[in-house]
Order: C-alpha cells, then sequence, then structure tokens
C-alpha cells in the first residue's frame, strides 16, 4: 500500500507540476503591477506647460485608429473628434478593413492567411494595430477613447502601452517608434496564439486581445530586452490608470464602447466578480477527483496483487490440490476428481 500511495503522489505531483508550467506566466501577471516601468505623474508636464517643447520626441506624430469603413458611429464622433481637433499638426491614418488587408497583403503576406482565417472581426482589428505600430510608429487609440489633452509628453518614450484592471496591460491606447522591438515581438507572436477556445471572449482575449498582449509583455520583461529609453530603446513604459483618463489632466476619456462584447462575456465578468466563491469550490472539486482517483487507484493495485498471487502459486496448487478462494480464509482444499 506504501508504494501505490508513493505512485498517486508523484503522478498527482506531475500533474499539478505540468498545470503551473502551462499557466505560469498568468499566474504571475496577477502580481504583476507594471510600477518599475510606470510614467510617473511627476514626469509628465501640465498641459500647455512650455517644458514639453523641452521633452525629447522619439515616436512620430501619427495617430492610428481602426474601424469597418470610414463612416465612423455616432456614437464615436465625438471621442474621435477630440483627437483630431486637438492634433492637427498629427497624421491621422483610419484603417478600415480594406486597408487593413491591404498593408498586409502587401507587407506582411507571411500573416495574411492568418489575419483572413480569424473568426471574430475584433481579431482583426487587433492584430492591425500592432502590425502599424510596428510598421510606421506611432500612437493607437480606440474609436472609444477621446483625448483629454495633447499627447506630446508620450512622444517621449520608445515604446508605451496602459496598464489595466484587475491585472496586465491593455491594447486600447499604445504607442511605439517603428520596429521597436516588443511590437516585432508582439506580431511575430500572432500566429502561435491563434487558438479557439470555444468561447468567442475568451478566443478574443487570449489570441490578439488584452490577455495575449499581456502575456507576450510578461514574457518580453523576462526575455532581458525591456531595457533602453533612449531612441533606440527597448523598453516599455506604462500609463497607469491615474494618467490614463481619471482626472482632468489625464491624458484619456473614455466613451461607450466594448461592441464585440457578447453573452460569453458576461458569463466571465460574472465569474470575475464572484471568484472566491468559484475558487473554493474549484479546491472542493480537486478533492473530490483527489479522492475518487485514490480510491480506484486502491481497487487497481489490490486487483493487481490478487492476480499476482494467483500466478505465482497456481501450479502448485493444482498439484497438491487447493485453490485461492479469496478473503481472511487464503487458501483451502480443492475437490479432487480421479478416473
Amino acid at each position: 500500500m506504501r508504494r501505490g500511495l508513493a505512485i498517486f503522489l508523484i503522478i498527482n505531483a506531475l500533474i499539478v507540476a505540468w498545470l503551473v508550467r502551462s499557466v505560469y506566466t498568468l499566474l504571475t501577471l496577477l502580481v504583476e503591477d507594471g510600477s518599475a516601468d510606470a510614467i510617473h505623474s511627476a514626469e509628465i508636464p501640465a498641459p500647455n506647460s512650455p517644458l514639453i517643447d523641452n521633452m525629447p520626441q522619439y515616436i512620430p506624430k501619427i495617430i492610428h485608429q481602426t474601424y469597418v469603413n470610414d463612416s465612423v458611429p455616432e456614437v464615436w464622433r465625438e471621442a474621435q473628434r477630440s483627437c483630431v481637433d486637438l492634433h492637427e499638426d498629427y497624421e491621422y491614418k483610419m484603417w478600415t478593413d480594406a486597408k487593413s488587408r491591404e498593408l498586409i497583403a502587401t507587407e506582411y503576406p507571411w500573416f495574411l492567411n492568418t489575419f483572413d482565417n480569424y473568426s471574430q472581426p475584433i481579431q482583426r482589428a487587433d492584430a492591425i494595430r500592432y502590425f502599424v505600430l510596428a510598421h510606421f510608429g506611432g500612437i493607437y487609440i480606440d474609436l472609444d477613447d477621446g483625448c483629454n489633452r495633447r499627447l506630446d509628453p508620450l512622444l517621449s518614450y520608445p515604446a508605451w502601452v496602459r496598464r489595466t484592471a484587475p491585472t496586465g496591460i491593455s491594447n486600447d491606447a499604445m504607442g511605439a517608434i517603428p520596429q521597436h522591438p516588443f511590437f516585432l515581438t508582439v506580431i511575430e507572436s500572432l500566429r502561435a496564439y491563434d487558438k479557439n477556445w470555444h468561447l468567442p471572449y475568451i478566443t478574443v482575449m487570449y489570441s490578439t486581445g488584452p490577455l495575449f498582449l499581456s502575456v507576450v509583455w510578461k514574457d518580453y520583461m523576462s526575455s532581458g530586452r525591456n531595457i533602453g529609453d533612449g531612441a533606440g530603446g527597448g523598453r516599455v513604459r506604462i500609463l497607469m490608470m491615474d494618467e490614463y483618463n481619471r482626472f482632468p489632466w489625464s491624458f484619456f476619456s473614455h466613451h461607450q464602447g466594448s461592441s464585440w462584447h457578447g453573452k460569453d462575456a458576461r458569463l466571465i465578468f460574472w465569474m470575475g466578480s464572484h471568484w472566491m466563491m468559484l475558487t473554493a469550490m474549484g479546491f472542493l472539486l480537486a478533492g473530490v477527483v483527489g479522492l475518487g482517483a485514490w480510491w480506484v487507484c486502491g481497487r487497481v493495485l489490490l486487483l493487481g496483487q490478487r492476480r499476482n498471487k494467483k500466478r505465482e502459486g497456481g501450479v502448485w496448487e493444482k498439484a497438491m490440490g487447493w485453490s485461492w478462494r479469496g478473503g481472511k480464509g487464503g487458501y483451502e482444499l480443492a475437490e479432487r476428481h480421479e478416473v
């Protein structure tokens, strides 16, 4: 029995180790707050401050946005207009579905098959924002993000993304110089993460969305390439929530959005708000499964012991007229028939 227990514990330890290894990056995201690379309020001049003119400009003055076509819905026009009006000296690029596919087909043909075969349109909208930042550089802004002030101070970092809750980073506002190593890593990782998780929300989030970007970002930091703040630097700075949209001096204002969310998204949000209960239920289920596996393992080992005893004593038993009856009695004299 001790040998059986040891085998059972080893098998379970291997299973747990495999599961932990599979989700290790996701687990580390739970304790990653991005503070080591945060863009602090103290280093951002106030709106219209003359200090802004003294800051270096690494990111080109380009604003990228995406939509199906050039007819932006009324609900987002105010947000779009706020960014365009505040940045008349910036180049503005609206990436429609047709323009997005043309860029991929022309400049990144190796990705065209993946791009065309995404099951959700939002996946193409996610992917193209990474490609345009890697290719042209500039600042990408979701249509449901309005501009609260000029973005000039954010041009002073070779790359930046914003912190999101409860963990990780988001892809709704971000900027970079052309060919920044982080965004090159992002576009190179897209094909490996192109998997169908059956729930559309999870599929989008983990194949092209914020969860995908967060995992790549965490791996990028672990690789040792997240260093250097100059024009050729590889560091990715983090725009924290206060600087993002919480105050009048923050860079952005949020408008109605998330038009692609479906019923499964509501399920995920419900799970997120009841995570303690679901965690307790998970441990309970794991305990029940573990006890069940232990019972099955014990029965299999007991059956094996009985079969071994039968095989070991079979010839001698027949010769002596004994047979195995099981139970505590063990062997008993069997009836012999002689001709």
